[in-house]
Parts: C-alpha cells; sequence; structure tokens
C-alpha cells in the first residue's frame, strides 16, 4: 500500500499534531510577561539610538559639504582676505565651534575664529594625498575630542590656503527627556562625546560596560548582524540590558553611522562612530496570563484529541480494515462464513453488498433480489456517513480552538503599556521634529551662502553654474533660481519655477504655497550685490517625507498652522485635516503653553513656550500618539508647524498583546492542523469510499457489465481490487450456467469460481 495513502498516515499525522501543540502551549507559549523588562521597550530603546545615529550622520556630512561647498565659492570669485572668509562662513552657518584660514606653503595661520584648533595635528605635507583633505578626529589635551573638516581656497597668484572648522562630536538635536544619556564612540568603543550623563559614577561605569559590548557587535556586517528581511535601519543596530540595582535596569540601544542607502558610503560613515542611549527602566514582571491557563488548555486540547482520535480509529479505521479483511477472504473464494457488517456509513453499506455478492457466489435463490441495502445489524446507524463522522471531530476540535481565536486572552482598552514607550513617542517626535527644522534651515543656510558670493558683476551663465554645482551637491532642491525685484527669472537650475510670475521675491525666509493639492515649500534668501533680488530654492516635497520615514513611530504627519497635513511618511492627502479629532486636540495641546519641566503633568511652575506632548488614545483600541512643535529658531521657525506621530499599541510586543497573539496562534494552529488533517482523510479515503459503497451496491443488484477500479493504493483501492476479483467471478460463474443449460443439463447448485 502507498507510504502515504491510506487510513493510517492522516490520523497518526492528526495524532502527533496535537501533542506537538498541546507540548507546545503548556511549555513555550505560556512564558509571557516573565522578562522583566519587555521586549517593546528594548525595540525601542535601538529605534531611538538609530534616530540619533541618522542625525549626527546627516549633520555631519552636511558639515562637510558646506565647509567643501563655501570654500568653492570663494574660490570661483575675486579674492578675499582670510578674515572675510570666516567673517562670511560664521554669518551664514552657525554650527563651528572654531574657523581658521592656514598658509599651507609656510604653514602660518592667518585668521581664526571660535576656539584654539589643534592645528599642530595637521601634517600640511600630506595634502595632495588620497585622502588628505579627508576629515579626521583629533583628541585634545582636555580629552574632548574635535573633528577636524577641511577645504581649500584657490586663487590665481596666490598661495593655497586651507580652511578648517572643527565640530564636537554630539548628536544634534535629539530630545532625551528626563534621565537618558546619549553618547558617541568610535570603533574601539572609546567615548569621544556624551550628553546626558550626571556625575553618579553608577552612569559612567554602565557607559564603559556598554561601550566595550557595542564596540564587539558594531563590528559586523550590516547583512549579519540582522535578520534576514528585517528592513528598518540600514546599518548595525540592536539593544543591550545593563545592570540592575534597586529595581531598576539600564537599558540601552546602539546604531553605527551609515548611510541612506544600503552599501553606500559617506565622509561621515567612513569615521566608524557608533551611537549608543541608554536610560533607567522600572522592572516589573507582569505575567498577563497565569500558567495555570495555558496548562489547562494544553489538558484540554489532550483530552479533545483524545476523543477525535478515538473515534476516527473505531467507527473509520477499524471498519474499514475489517472490511478489507472480508473483501480479501471472498475474493479468495472463502464463502462459508457470512460477511462481518460494520455498523456505520459507507462501510456498513459496502459490508451488506459484499454479503449480497457472497450469496450470489453461493448460488443462494433471492440474493440478487432488490431490497434494503443494509443487513438487520447495520438499521439506521449505516445512514451515518462517514463525513458526518469527520464533522463531529472537527467540532470537537473546534470547540478548543474556537475560543483562543475568538473570545480568550483579549487586550481590551485597558491594557497598560509602559511609561518608557509613551514617554520615547514624544522625545523621538520631538527629534523628528527638530531634524525637520534643521533640514530646513540647512537648506536657507545654503541659498544665503550661494547669494552672498553673487554680485551684479556675476553673468547669468555663472550664475546659472553655481545654482546647478549647489543642486547637484544637495538633492533637496526642485528647482533653484535667481529672481529680481520685479519678478524677472534671471538664472535657474532645475524644474520650472513655480513663483506666482510678475512678483518679487517673499520677506518671508521660508513659505508654503498650496499648488493644486501639492504643497510647494520656497526658501528665500536676499542676495545683497543684486540690489532687491534673492536665491529662491523650491524644495521637493519627497525631501521633507523622506526625513519622516523612522521605523517604530508608526504614522508621521506634518501640519500647518491650521492643522493641516503638509507631509507624511505614508499615503496622505495635502491641506486635508487629521484623520482623528483627538490627534487634532494633541497638536492644539503641543502649541500651548506648558509647565517648566516640559513634560505632560502640572506642577505649578512657571509656564514656557510650547513643548512636545504624548497621550494615550483609548477609542477602538489603544493607540499612542505625540505632537511636538518646531521650535528652536531658525529660518523654518515662522512655519509654525508641528509633527505629530501614532501608533496603534498593539504591534508592540508588550505581555498583554503578545499573551493575545500567542492565544490567536495556539487556535490557529489547532483549526488548521485539524482542517489539513481531516481534509486530506476526506480527499484520501472518504471520497473514494463513498463512490465505492455506491459500485458495490450496484455490483451486488446485478450490474457486472461496470468495470471496478480502484483510485488510491490503499485500503479503499484494496477493496475495490477484491470487488473487480467478484465481479468477474460472477461473469464466470453466468456463463457457466448458461453453457450448462444450453447443453441440456439439468441445472444444479454452482460451484463458486476458486473453490474446490
Amino acid at each position: 500500500m502507498s507510504l502515504l495513502g491510506g487510513i493510517r498516515p492522516p490520523i497518526a499525522a492528526l495524532s502527533a499534531l496535537l501533542l506537538a501543540l498541546a507540548a507546545l502551549t503548556a511549555f513555550q507559549l505560556g512564558h509571557v510577561g516573565k522578562e522583566t523588562v519587555p521586549p517593546a521597550v528594548l525595540t525601542s530603546q535601538q529605534h531611538f539610538a538609530e534616530d540619533g545615529a541618522i542625525a549626527l550622520r546627516a549633520s555631519l556630512d552636511e558639515s562637510i559639504t558646506d565647509i567643501g561647498r563655501t570654500a568653492s565659492l570663494f574660490s570661483s570669485g575675486e579674492p578675499v582676505s582670510p578674515d572675510s572668509v570666516l567673517d562670511k562662513l560664521g554669518s551664514v552657518y552657525q554650527k563651528w565651534r572654531g574657523t581658521a584660514v592656514i598658509e599651507i606653503k609656510s604653514g602660518r595661520l592667518q585668521a581664526q575664529r571660535g576656539e584654539n584648533l589643534p592645528l599642530t595635528a595637521l601634517d600640511l605635507t600630506q595634502l595632495n594625498g588620497p585622502s588628505g583633505l579627508a576629515p579626521r578626529m583629533v583628541r585634545l589635551e582636555n580629552g574632548e575630542t574635535r573633528l577636524l573638516t577641511l577645504a581649500l581656497l584657490s586663487w590665481p597668484d596666490r598661495p593655497q590656503q586651507l580652511l578648517v572648522a572643527s565640530s564636537s562630536l554630539k548628536v544634534p538635536g535629539v530630545s532625551l527627556g528626563r534621565s537618558r544619556a546619549i553618547a558617541v564612540l568610535d570603533a574601539s568603543g572609546q567615548v569621544l562625546g556624551s550628553d546626558g550623563i550626571g556625575g553618579s559614577e553608577q552612569e559612567r561605569k554602565q557607559l564603559g560596560k556598554f561601550a566595550k559590548t557595542v564596540a564587539r557587535k558594531s563590528a559586523q556586517h550590516p547583512l549579519q548582524a540582522k535578520e534576514p528581511g528585517s528592513g528598518g535601519f540600514a546599518g548595525v543596530s540592536g539593544s543591550l540590558l545593563g545592570d540592575s540595582r534597586s529595581g531598576h535596569r539600564s537599558v540601552a540601544g546602539y546604531a553605527k553611522l551609515t548611510g541612506a542607502q544600503p552599501g553606500v558610503g559617506t565622509d561621515a560613515t567612513a569615521l566608524g562612530l557608533t551611537v549608543v542611549s541608554f536610560v533607567g527602566v522600572a522592572e516589573e514582571r507582569s505575567a498577563v496570563v497565569d500558567s495555570f491557563f495555558w496548562i489547562a488548555a494544553a489538558g484540554a486540547l489532550l483530552v479533545l484529541g483524545a476523543l477525535a482520535v478515538a473515534l476516527l480509529v473505531v467507527t473509520v479505521q477499524r471498519p474499514l480494515l475489517r472490511l478489507f479483511l472480508e473483501s480479501r477472504r471472498i475474493g479468495r473464494g472463502d464463502l462459508n462464513r457470512p460477511v462481518t457488517v460494520p455498523k456505520y456509513g459507507e462501510t456498513a453499506r459496502i459490508g451488506a453488498a459484499l454479503d449480497r455478492l457472497r450469496r450470489q457466489l453461493l448460488g443462494e435463490p433471492g440474493a440478487e433480489a432488490a431490497g434494503p441495502r443494509t443487513g438487520p445489524r447495520t438499521g439506521r446507524r449505516a445512514r451515518i456517513g462517514t463525513r458526518a463522522l469527520l464533522a463531529v471531530c472537527g467540532i470537537l476540535l473546534l470547540v478548543w480552538s474556537a475560543p483562543l481565536l475568538l473570545a480568550l486572552n483579549r487586550a481590551g482598552a485597558s491594557v497598560q503599556v509602559p511609561r518608557t514607550i509613551v514617554d520615547d513617542q514624544r522625545e523621538r517626535t520631538d527629534t523628528l521634529a527638530d531634524r525637520v527644522r534643521r533640514a530646513l534651515n540647512e537648506g536657507h543656510a545654503d541659498l544665503t551662502s550661494v547669494a552672498s558670493a553673487i554680485s551684479d558683476r556675476t553673468s547669468a551663465a555663472e550664475m546659472t553654474k553655481v545654482l546647478e554645482h549647489t543642486r547637484a551637491q544637495h538633492g533637496r532642491y526642485e528647482s533653484l533660481y535667481v529672481l529680481k525685484a520685479d519678478g524677472t527669472v534671471l538664472a535657474r537650475a532645475g524644474g520650472k519655477p513655480r513663483h506666482p510670475g510678475g512678483k518679487g521675491p517673499s520677506q518671508q525666509a521660508v513659505t508654503l504655497v498650496d499648488s493644486g493639492n501639492q504643497p510647494v515649500i520656497t526658501e528665500y534668501a536676499e542676495a545683497p550685490g543684486l540690489g532687491g533680488a534673492a536665491v529662491v530654492g523650491e524644495l521637493r516635497i519627497d525631501f521633507l517625507n523622506a526625513l519622516l520615514k523612522r521605523p517604530g513611530l508608526g504614522e508621521v504627519r506634518v501640519v500647518d498652522a491650521e492643522h493641516r497635513v503638509v507631509g507624511g511618511n505614508n499615503g496622505y492627502l495635502a491641506f486635508t485635516p487629521l484623520s482623528d479629532a483627538k490627534l487634532d486636540a494633541l497638536v492644539t495641546a503641543a502649541n500651548e503653553k506648558a509647565p517648566a519641566d516640559g513634560k505632560d503633568a502640572a506642577d505649578g511652575k512657571a509656564d514656557k513656550g510650547p513643548s512636545p506632548r504624548s497621550a494615550m488614545l483609548r477609542d477602538g483600541g489603544v493607540t499612542i500618539a505625540a505632537a511636538a512643535p518646531m521650535t528652536g529658531g531658525g529660518a523654518a521657525q515662522a512655519l509654525d508647524w508641528t509633527v505629530v506621530t501614532w501608533q496603534p499599541a498593539k504591534g508592540l510586543e508588550i505581555p498583554a498583546y503578545t499573551a493575545q497573539n500567542r492565544t490567536v496562534l495556539a487556535g490557529l494552529l489547532g483549526l488548521t492542523g485539524a482542517a489539513a488533517c481531516l481534509g486530506w482523510m476526506h480527499i484520501i479515503v472518504v471520497r473514494p469510499l463513498r463512490a465505492l459503497a455506491d459500485r458495490a451496491e450496484a455490483l451486488a443488484d446485478g450490474d457486472r457489465r461496470t468495470v471496478v477500479y480502484p483510485t488510491h493504493h490503499d485500503e479503499v483501492g484494496a477493496v475495490t481490487r477484491s470487488l473487480e476479483v467478484i465481479r468477474l467471478q460472477l461473469l464466470e460463474q453466468r456463463k457457466r450456467e448458461a453453457a450448462g443449460g444450453a447443453a441440456g443439463r439439468t441445472p444444479g447448485r454452482a460451484t463458486p469460481a476458486g473453490r474446490n
């Protein structure tokens, strides 16, 4: 018989599956809430560190690009003094701790602004090398680290000069909240810069332990550090558990600087820096479901599964095997004993037909007469088909699976979300709002730098060249052009300007215009040397939306002062209101005056300006929401934008939802396994058995012409082959009887074929 066919394999598979599922339910699925720190908290810290790494990489790359482009703009114009270079650089950008100009040939310092730079760390003889102008880190005598960025100033018939800018290695614009600390590490795990770390020796020791572990883990290749298909942050990132003390444990996240595209490095990523952040969280075990529930569920499955398997064995498997033996006996010619007819279903019908065929082979009178197709031993129970028995087994298993799928361990609207996750949602939203503000301010600073290099002596071709170079260096612009006071465009690069024709530059540094339900963000930088003209840059809306793509924040929207949607990380309709009135109220609250500590609870202190807010929305499920206005100054401040984020709590790996998901998983596994095994049995056994019952009854009623052939090589197929043998024996018997009548012999009792 077939290895996978027949009645035994489906029943054996069902038994094994139910045993495995019972063991899984009792010993594995019940381990929910045993951790002192929920996995969702660890994931949140990882995302927080990733935000820091993205902000630091963007800031360093922007600084490196700005120094190089500024030096290129100065070099393309008339020679200016070193003091003028540094003064203009400082008036446009306020991002460096110190700047200096050095004459390369003599090594003489010609001008300096800000803090003293460690110029002795520069080898001016190696500037012509392949990495001569690459950024480099220098450690000062006080232990702090500075990043030196270099660019060349070159004019004809004048000695070459080196423009140097220094910056500290701290993560810019990251909202730390009350008790979080963040640090920047080099490839060896040495701390280069930190923020939020107090004077506690315990914190410093914990940071040192984290630094050693992070240095080892960040050395991995990104493809080996994550699960395949996990997506999200393109570089190496993860989370760590620290020491436990007085019911609190330090939880850290780390992320290595990586490019915006996987495998594409930048000047900042070549430094090998890693951002690590950590925060103390309260330890508590929150076993939302008692272990007895899972043990009881496993026991119930064993009981119901045993009933279902016993029903299949007693009412389907054994009668079929007995029928197989009886059919083979009749086919061999053993006709003395009556057929043992099963009590239920198709096997009862086949058994009754076999017994009639036995009597026909014996030549009993009236054996072919039409009449009841079941013997007296079967009665009404023969009407109960095998499909009904399978349905009863399915109902038994459904009694266990359905409550798990639909009712038990449901996480309602009262589910408790760890406060750390709510705080992280708020702080990450605030960090994202600051990143958007900085990006807009940096864009305006770039335009200001270009505008300072343009004068009435600059030709249109030269302007176009500068604009094209700037647009190539910064992918944020859809269009760049020089606009005169009367609205005339002197030069442009990129797409067609969407500034209203005939109108001069706007008095606002950054404006937002509705251009056919498409937001148009335009920045204006006055060109002092062109008498009322301005350099105008229209930003790509995709550039803004790309800034909003952060894993673990859910839905992200940027709204204007009227609470209309301007940008988002997923599909949205521009200039439409937010989808939920509570989100709208949260945006309003974030833009109102806040308590002095900037948090959500009033404590009676003096009020200050707008600040980020967070809330738990419990209508139709639990949702974590946060809103953060763009504060901090700069050209983008006048837009009065707010970043709002929200995500359903059911997507977080917290005990309540983990228990619910595992309960549903157990029910789904039980339902799927039962459907697979019972469906397998229906296709392989029940359907052929029903067809065989009809064929056996037709053969017993006198149909000798239809050939009976097996569908599968199993028990049902064996019974089918025996019926075909009996059919041939009946045909042979009829031929002998016909031949005897033709010869004039007196008909007597026929001797069945194969009988001695």
